[in-house]
């Protein structure tokens, strides 16, 4: 196999979320910049990036980097790229583009020029003078940055947010991508209760399920480059046997999500059966200023509403008032608050542990961090072999 790279590419933000996903997965990073982590790979890793990566957006192929300040330039230096070597005679290859600070500025013409030069290269190795573009698809990328231009291929096809567990949504929904990096964010330990008050359809929970018995968060759906003939139906095979061998599909987990609005209830205990996770997820109708837990430690991550709609404002101030005062109960859990409200430290009370900023689309949000005391460590097993439990965690 020969070396390729390839970029994972996300929401500002995360770039050190994704950063991690990747080198645990085992690859060599060569660079970090704004939405995109690049990384030297094989086949294989088209397979098992798309299966494995939580909070990337999707796995992009770099088929060449150039720079380009003419047309002239970017026709010329597209159509020198090997373009046979991945896409086959009978593939669909539509273009798309973009331009930042660039001198070509005009993103139709530079897809159009782009999609010529592939045309014309494809041509030399196929004798054709005519491509139908009726097989699998080979979404191609020009980007300009600084006269830079980098031309990949998108090898996940829709974005890797859709995990294919969640047709049914709320109005305001969470991507997949953003609850898997706060919970990774939030160090959350598998063995500790989590509570999202306000669930929704049942995103955070049903994220954190997967992050807890460490299964692929793409294990069941398709990507664009399961049809490639360069990345093979055993590429495919290996990558998801391995996702399937690491699951730990025993683990019991300790996960509850509550919402006010039973519609959004029956839709999140759908989602979760949909990513057969049902079993690990309590959910239930309850109002906010309910919150309690007998367990002494334990964690809440959760996106409350944001007030973006006029009228709201003091609705919000007042949530988030109430918010401070239920979460006081709670004094030894973690507490890890997604939301957009500028005054959200004041209203609630208390100034954060540590604060992100993250763009939850095209909105700008902050990630509120509460870090709670580490529970006692459980005493050592005795010499007869019984525990000593006196100092357990209760969660």
């Amino acid at each position: 196999m020969k070396n390729i790279q390839l970029i994972a590419t996300t929401t500002f933000g995360l770039e050190a979320v994704v950063k991690h996903e990747v080198t645990q997965l085992g690859y060599d990073i060569t660079s970090v910049e704004n939405g995109k982590i690049v990384f030297n790979a094989d086949e294989l890793a088209i397979c098992r990036s798309n299966l494995w990566l939580r909070s990337a957006e999707r796995v992009r192929l770099i088929i060449g980097e150039f720079k380009a300040t003419s047309f002239e330039e970017l026709f010329e230096n597209t159509k020198a790229l090997p373009w046979a070597d991945w896409i086959p005679e009978n593939a669909q290859f539509p273009v798309e583009g973009k331009s930042v600070k660039s001198k070509l500025y005009s993103v139709p013409d530079c897809q159009a020029i782009v999609k010529k030069a592939v045309v014309e290269s494809l041509k030399k190795t196929y004798k054709n003078q005519w491509f139908e573009e009726t097989g699998a698809m080979f979404k191609i990328e020009v980007a300009l940055l600084k006269d830079i231009a980098t031309l990949t291929i998108d090898t996940s096809g829709a974005g890797l947010h859709k995990r294919g567990y969640r047709p049914l949504i709320s109005e305001a929904p969470l991507k997949e991508t953003m609850a898997a990096a706060m919970i990774q964010l939030s160090r959350w330990k598998p063995d500790r209760i989590l509570i999202d008050p306000f669930c929704g359809s049942g995103t955070i929970p049903i994220e954190a399920a997967l992050i807890g018995k460490n299964i692929a968060p793409g294990i069941n759906r398709n990507f664009a480059s399961d049809e490639w003939p360069r990345v093979s139906k055993k590429l495919w095979s290996e990558a998801r046997k391995e996702a399937h061998d690491l699951a730990d599909y025993d683990r019991q987990l300790k996960i509850i999500g509550t919402d006010i609005d039973e519609r959004m209830i029956k839709i999140a205990r759908k989602n979760a059966y949909e990513a057969m996770v049902d079993t690990d997820i309590h959910f239930q109708v309850q109002p906010f200023d309910q919150l309690q837990s007998k367990k002494k430690y334990g964690y809440t991550i959760f996106n409350p509403p944001y007030g973006e709609r006029l009228g709201e404002a003091e609705d919000i101030k007042k949530l988030y008032r109430e918010m401070g005062q239920v979460l006081k109960k709670l004094d030894t859990w973690s507490h890890y608050i997604l939301t957009s409200y500028e005054d959200f430290e004041f209203d609630f009370g208390r100034k954060a542990d540590k604060n992100r900023k993250l763009y939850n689309g095209n909105i700008k949000t902050y990630f509120y961090q509460y870090f709670g005391p580490r529970p006692p460590r459980a005493k050592a097993i005795t010499v007869e072999g019984e525990a000593n439990t006196e100092n357990e965690v209760d969660a």
